[in-house]
């Protein structure tokens, strides 16, 4: 079983920056890939950035250049960090983790809302 617990979503102005975390615990050994989705109002998760255990990353074309997802394996700590965020980057934003299995788990989400 793998806990996985978020932090750091809130209120910011457009333009502005905000850093997400998300520790795992439990059967973290067996993990090999973490990521980010997020599920703006009225619409359906979706992929944000995703980070394998070597360190290879992947993005949604669309926030390319203004995400950056990193890890601190010895923390099992996933981090997004978020520059230029846009009013349509509102969303509860979820982690997720993976093992060798296949065997997925999800953070309970946090908010992050940008307006002005």
């Amino acid at each position: 079983q793998v806990e996985l617990v978020e932090s750091g979503g809130g209120l910011v102005q457009p333009g502005g920056s905000l850093r997400l975390s998300c520790t795992a615990s439990g059967s973290f050994w067996s993990i090999n890939r973490m990521g980010w989705f997020r599920q703006p109002p009225g619409r359906q998760r979706e992929l944000v950035a995703a980070i394998t255990n070597g360190g290879s990353t992947n993005y949604a074309d669309s926030l390319k250049g203004r995400f950056t997802i990193s890890r601190d394996n010895a923390k099992n700590t996933v981090y997004l960090q978020m520059n230029s965020l846009k009013p349509e980057d509102t969303a509860i934003y979820y982690c997720n983790a993976v093992n060798m299995y296949d065997r997925s788990w999800w953070g309970q989400g946090t908010q992050v809302t940008v307006s002005s």
